[in-house]
């Protein structure tokens, strides 16, 4: 993972066939240095920023986050105020229809939004989503072999944050947008 090596966005020049090897070689680089799921402990995360705290999680020297791990996405590459996720729509995600199910790409949007906002805040400060709203535009299928869920920030206060983020796969098809608000909080007001 890396603050914005390459573009999560679809490249228009490059085939869906590309951008998907360009996705693939991502995933394997984050997954070469990302450290097993679990929570990291408050002392370890107290003096940390945002962008320190996602940079450790890259490196290794914090736990990954184990909904990531449950649901099969990881983080891909993050910088102030953007952060982008990738994940592998899976037959395990799937509701008795065979498109993937809404709270699995629900997850990947709350995410990605909120990591966006997480971004932007000091040591110090965390946040907890007061509103999520998402809109699907089209069914996502186990055939879509990886998606991603790019957050970007709109405001970033110091009582609240506000972000969108979108859901795409490598042919730049969108499958669906959210909008986030979450509330800013000391970090011992989070623990309590």
């Amino acid at each position: 993972m890396s603050h914005t090596d390459t573009d999560a966005h679809t490249d228009p020049a490059a085939s869906p066939a590309a951008t998907l090897a360009r996705w693939l070689d991502d995933e394997q680089r984050v997954r070469a240095t990302l450290g097993p799921p679990g929570v990291a402990r408050p002392a370890q995360i107290a003096h940390l920023s945002g962008m320190e705290w996602f940079t450790a999680i890259s490196r290794g020297e914090l736990p990954s986050v184990p909904i990531g791990a449950t649901l099969d996405f990881l983080p891909i590459e993050f910088e102030p105020g953007r952060f982008v996720f990738q994940g592998r729509p899976d037959l395990r995600h799937a509701n008795p229809m065979g498109t993937i199910h809404g709270g699995w790409i629900a997850t990947l949007l709350d995410s990605c939004v909120a990591c966006a906002v997480h971004t932007m805040l000091p040591a110090g400060r965390a946040y907890t989503t007061a509103e999520l709203k998402i809109s699907y535009v089209r069914a996502l299928t186990p055939q879509v072999e990886r998606v991603r869920a790019e957050g970007r920030v709109i405001h970033a206060g110091r009582q609240a944050g506000f972000a969108e983020g979108r859901l795409f796969g490598p042919d730049g098809r969108l499958y669906a947008h959210a909008t986030t608000t979450c509330i800013v909080l000391s970090t011992r007001a989070a623990e309590g």
